[in-house]
C-alpha cells in the first residue's frame, strides 16, 4: 500500500500525540473486557490450590468455581475455559477418563451452566491430561496414533456437548479430528456446539506454568509433541493447517502461543474469513509477572501493552490469565 501524506514540516506525526483525548480518538485499536476469555484450573477439594508456577492463579474446586466465574461476569468477561487438575489415579494408557460424563470438566460445566447460564464455556478437546504419557492421543508402539486418537477425542467432545460446554476446543493437533468431531457432533443433535480449532498450536517451551498447574509436568514435560505440535520455524504451514480446519467445519481458528506468534495471528487473520483466537500462555503471564514483582518492569503496564499488541495482530479474542486484573484496570 502506497502512503500519500505530505512532508515536514506540513506534516507533524506528533501533532495526534500530544493529548491523551486524541490519542484516545485515534487509536487504531481498541481494547476491550469482551475481548477476553479467561481460563480456570478445576481441582477436587483434596488437591492443592496454589500454583507456584503461575502467581495470582488458582485451581478451583467446585465448590469455589460459580464464585469466580461471576466475578467474571460481573466484569464483563463472556467467557470462561475450564482445565481439570486430573489425580494421577484417574490417569490412564487409554485417557478413560477423558470420555467419563462425570469427569471434572463436566461437573464443572453444569456446575456453572446451572448457576450462570449466560457465560460461554469453552472446554479443551486433548488427552493429555488423562493419559499417563503425557500425549494428546493415544499411544501405539511407541507412537501417537493419529486415528485411533480420533475415536477416543470425538467421543470425549460428545460428552462434553451432553454436560452443556458451548465451544469444544481440539488443541490436540491430530489431523482429521476437526472434521470427525463435527460431524459427530451434528449427528447427536448438537449443531449449537461451536468447534474451535487449535490450527496454529506450537511445540513452545512456554508452556511450562500451565503444565506444572495440573500437576503433571513429570509425564507431559517429558513428552515430545513434535510429531504433532508445529515446528516454531514455520508459518506457512500455519495456512495449510487453518485451511483443512475451515474445510472441514470449524467457528474459529486459534493460535497458540501468543506473543512469540502475532506474524501467525496476523496472517491467517488476512486468509480467513473466521475469527482467530490467540491465547497468551502460562509462561507469557508468569514471566511479567514475577518481573513486575521484582521490580523490573510495570506489570500492569506490560501486560496491557502485551494483549493490545495480540489484538493488533487480528486477535478477535484473547485467552489469558490476567483476565480479571486487565477488566478491572481497564474499567478504572
Amino acid at each position: 500500500m502506497k502512503l500519500l501524506t505530505a512532508e515536514f514540516p506540513q506534516s507533524r506525526l506528533r501533532r495526534n500525540r500530544q493529548d491523551a483525548w486524541c490519542r484516545d480518538l485515534v487509536a487504531e485499536t481498541q481494547l476491550s473486557v469482551k475481548d477476553f476469555v479467561l481460563p480456570l484450573f478445576i481441582r477436587e477439594d483434596d488437591t492443592p490450590r496454589e500454583i507456584p508456577a503461575m502467581p495470582g492463579t488458582f485451581r478451583y474446586s467446585l465448590n469455589e468455581l460459580v464464585a469466580i466465574c461471576k466475578k467474571a461476569q460481573d466484569l464483563g468477561i463472556r467467557a470462561v475455559a475450564l482445565f481439570p487438575y486430573t489425580k494421577d489415579s484417574l490417569k490412564s494408557e487409554d485417557a478413560a477418563e477423558a470420555i467419563n460424563p462425570d469427569n471434572l470438566v463436566c461437573q464443572g460445566t453444569r456446575v456453572i451452566k446451572e448457576a450462570l447460564p449466560e457465560l460461554g464455556i469453552i472446554v479443551d478437546v486433548a488427552l493429555d491430561l488423562y493419559t499417563t504419557h503425557g500425549h494428546d492421543g493415544i499411544v501405539r508402539r511407541g507412537q501417537v496414533d493419529n486415528d485411533e486418537s480420533i475415536k477416543v477425542l470425538t467421543k470425549m467432545a460428545l460428552a462434553q456437548a451432553k454436560a452443556g460446554v458451548d465451544v469444544v476446543a481440539p488443541s490436540d493437533m491430530m489431523d482429521g479430528r476437526i472434521g470427525a468431531i463435527r460431524t459427530a457432533l451434528d449427528q447427536a443433535g448438537y449443531q449449537n456446539v461451536r468447534v474451535l480449532a487449535y490450527s496454529a498450536k506450537y511445540a513452545s517451551a512456554y508452556y511450562g506454568p500451565f503444565r506444572q498447574a495440573l500437576g503433571s509436568f513429570s509425564a507431559l514435560g517429558k513428552a515430545d509433541k513434535r510429531t504433532y505440535q508445529m515446528d516454531p520455524a514455520n508459518a506457512l504451514e500455519a495456512l495449510r493447517e487453518g485451511a483443512q480446519d475451515l474445510l472441514e467445519g470449524a467457528d474459529m481458528l486459534m493460535v497458540k502461543p501468543a506473543l512469540p506468534y502475532l506474524d501467525i495471528i496476523y496472517r491467517l487473520k488476512e486468509a480467513f474469513p473466521i475469527p482467530i483466537f490467540a491465547y497468551q500462555v502460562s509462561a507469557e503471564y508468569s514471566t511479567l509477572k514475577a518481573a513486575g514483582e521484582r521490580g523490573w518492569i510495570d506489570y500492569e503496564s506490560a501486560m496491557l501493552e502485551s494483549l493490545i499488541s495480540i489484538k493488533r495482530a487480528g486477535a478477535s479474542a484473547i485467552f489469558t490469565y490476567a483476565a480479571l486484573e486487565m477488566a478491572e484496570l481497564i474499567q478504572r
